[in-house]
């Protein structure tokens, strides 16, 4: 049971639907002054296992942080434990000796529930209690899993029986919101999704209207005795032109509900749809706030990636080192010129004068030499930064893809893919897919981080042709705003999900500061 006593100074934060913590991260890190950190997370919730344990992992690191200072020294020896792979899972590490309160506390903090199980909900209910006594104010934050609303979840959905009029139970886990606004009555709520959610349909009924109705009255929307203590009144998290917002303007036309992550200094276009709900108490407060922070230009994939050491790619279903890669790589290149117009003469150019970098590791944990852009500590190892393996015949077009991006300031499409190149994909003609491969391009923030990139690294190639690859975990998670010493953990497949699933934690703490400057006394 945690001994904290009340917080009168600062905010509690229940973070449900957490994945690996993107939210909360720009929450915990927002810092109006220096050494004042209002918001302090007091319970996340994520049911994917491998998520939760990156999620417990950064809860105790805050815990250690706040007690040791900015980078721990217990937390970074096990980093470089990890590293030189003598470490075995934190929990291993961290949860006898000295450290076991902390990391107590972190596993009271961090809980791998799955929210609509009753016998979950009721050990979630059960810690935000807990958590209410602690704070004079809290603020609910999450994302609701967002394949029910995504144009290819749905998609993918379209024949299933009963999909079109019932949908699937993913449609409503948003109600779960709506249990913790009724009992809890949180200041402010944020909740995130895809821009999917806006056109959303479920038995001829659109489901963003239903979800703006149900966020506003959540007591009726759960057929409770009416409480006026839990309505809210829902605004966009940025501000209009003048400056002010409106729910009245934002409800009829919903797309001011969306953020363009690339307009507030991240480096990739992600698109998604924020909520924020205020009780009407705070309502004049809301409408005159300022709104999220506008970049002055735009973050490439460049900036975000400097520092970090380039890696070749290995090579899958066949024996892989240095020099195995370096002849495929040859056997491709030769093949890629053998399918290019003799009239492209750039282009051909181009891929002649690459030299395959066969000395290059697949992984590093040291960091380039010089060259950095502030996101990392020099003594802490660098993690998660570690190629996959690809087939033969994908490093030709990504050796393709790469060059041709170069040329042409633009990624190939499937038309200008030469047909020797060609994937057997039963789609490839039909223009559904037509960008497939997609190389990200250097001087551009990248394209939406999802987390397909766990399946394969075609829409997410590395400028660089030379190192003929898609891009790390580290690096998709650099583009989603992680600091370095942000560790996730599971297997690779596990961490391309997480960082995909994620906030990018940059734009949750601009969030922080509209709802900080709402809530401030």
């Amino acid at each position: 049971m945690s001994t904290q006593k009340r917080s009168r100074d600062t905010i509690g934060i229940i973070d449900i639907f957490a994945g690996p913590g993107g939210l909360g991260e720009g929450f915990n890190s927002f810092e109006p002054k220096t050494g004042h950190h209002p918001f302090r997370i007091g319970v996340s919730a994520e049911m994917e296992r491998s998520a939760h344990a990156t999620l417990r992992l950064r809860a105790f690191y805050r815990l250690l942080r706040e007690r040791e200072g900015t980078m721990p020294r217990p937390y970074l020896e096990y980093l470089r434990a990890l590293s030189a792979g003598t470490s075995r899972p934190p929990e291993f590490h961290f949860s006898h000796g000295p450290l076991s309160s902390l990391w107590e506390e972190a596993e009271r903090e961090a809980l791998n529930l799955t929210l609509g199980e009753p016998a979950h909900n009721k050990a979630l209910y059960e810690r935000i209690t807990e958590v209410r006594k602690q704070f004079d104010q809290l603020v609910l934050i999450g994302g609701p899993p967002c394949q029910a609303y995504s144009l290819v979840g749905r998609a993918r959905q379209r024949n299933v029986e009963g999909f079109a009029t019932r949908g699937d139970h993913r449609h409503f886990l948003y109600r779960e919101y709506l249990e913790i606004l009724a009992q809890f009555k949180p200041d402010v709520f944020i909740m995130e999704n895809v821009k999917g959610i806006l056109s959303s349909t479920v038995g001829g009924r659109n489901m963003f209207a239903n979800i703006l109705r149900d966020l506003a009255d959540p007591s009726r929307a759960l057929g409770k005795r009416i409480d006026t203590h839990d309505q809210y009144v829902i605004l966009p998290i940025h501000s209009g032109p003048d400056g002010t917002r409106c729910s009245e303007q934002a409800a009829s036309d919903p797309a001011q509900f969306v953020i363009r992550s690339e307009a507030h200094g991240v480096p990739q276009a992600r698109h998604r749809v924020i909520l924020m709900g205020v009780r009407r108490e705070y309502v004049d407060r809301a409408i005159a706030a300022e709104g999220l922070l506008h970049a002055y230009g735009p973050v490439t994939v460049k900036d975000a990636l400097r520092g970090l050491p380039p890696l070749r790619s290995g090579l899958s279903r066949q024996p892989d080192d240095a020099i195995a890669w370096a002849a495929a790589i040859q056997r491709q290149k030769l093949r890629v010129l053998s399918s290019i117009s003799p009239s492209a003469k750039s282009l051909r150019e181009r891929i002649e004068g690459i030299e395959a970098e066969h000395t290059l590791p697949r992984a590093s944990t040291s960091y380039a030499s010089g060259n950095k852009n502030g996101k990392a500590d020099e003594q802490q190892p660098l993690l998660n930064h570690e190629t996959r393996g690809h087939m033969e015949a994908d490093l030709g077009r990504y050796l393709f893809c790469a060059s041709y991006a170069l040329d042409n300031n633009r990624s190939p499409s499937s038309a200008e893919f030469p047909r020797m190149l060609a994937p057997d994909h039963a789609n490839w003609n039909s223009g559904d897919f037509a960008d497939r491969f997609r190389v990200q391009l250097k001087n551009k923030p990248s394209s939406t981080v999802t987390s397909h990139l766990s399946k394969d690294g075609h829409a997410f190639i590395h400028w660089d042709p030379s190192q003929c690859r898609s891009l790390t975990v580290r690096e998709a998670a650099r583009l989603q705003t992680f600091p370095d010493n942000y560790l996730f953990l599971g297997n690779r497949t596990q961490q391309f999900v997480q960082v995909g699933n994620a906030v990018p934690p940059a734009i949750a703490c601009q969030i922080a500061r509209v709802v900080w400057s709402i809530l401030q006394k």
